[in-house]
């Protein structure tokens, strides 16, 4: 923001008016669905495929700059890095709980508990790295719910709670949710572009 030169103040930014050219897309090209279903599996399945292809909204059409640019100071939450959180979310709840594997973290160590976030830097390996085991985990979080005989499958977590599929589920739609809002904010930050 560049200080107006008649004040030596910020000048804010210029309001963008509503209007679907500063929108991710015309609500008739929209890959979300409706909704409209009529089952609790397709109900839980569809919302949290919404949810997933909104993250993706949000990070279209950026560069490796853009996509690690942090909030503000001292965050260091970023684009790149939401998309590395979500990997490490998805891989945590359905390869160890659901299915459970002995795998290690994609991002997090012993010592850096936030290298999701921290390790987010701009380099364009790094986020097509990130997008290639966000994408691996998506599809084995997705043939988990396949194979499952019904949503009150149990998985187990670390601390040895039970957990069924169900609940999973709505966790899975609340976290991508949450981080979506902090999407929203991100991404106008960089272009402007706002919604949905």
């Amino acid at each position: 923001m560049a200080d107006s030169p008649a004040t030596g103040k910020p000048e804010a930014p210029p309001a963008l008016g509503f209007a679907w050219s500063n929108m991710f897309v015309h609500p008739d090209e929209d890959p979300r669905s409706e909704g409209g279903f009529d089952d609790e599996r397709t109900v839980l399945v569809e919302y949290l495929r919404d949810q997933r292809l909104t993250l993706q909204l949000k990070c279209a059409d950026l560069d490796a700059e853009q996509m690690a640019r942090r909030a503000v100071p001292p965050s260091t939450m970023s684009l790149l890095g939401l998309v590395r959180h979500m990997a490490e979310v998805e891989r945590g709840w359905f390869r160890r709980v659901m299915a459970g594997e002995d795998v290690p973290d994609v991002y997090r160590t012993e010592n850096d508990r936030d290298a999701d976030f921290n390790g987010a830097v701009a380099d364009p390996g790094v986020v097509g790295e990130a997008w290639r085991n966000w994408r691996a985990e998506v599809e084995f979080a997705e043939q988990v719910v396949r194979r499952a005989s019904d949503l009150g499958v149990k998985g187990r977590k670390r601390n040895g709670e039970v957990i069924s599929l169900r609940e999973l589920l709505v966790h899975m739609i609340e976290e991508y949710a949450r981080h979506n809002g902090h999407a929203d904010l991100l991404r106008e930050l960089i272009d402007g572009r706002v919604g949905q």
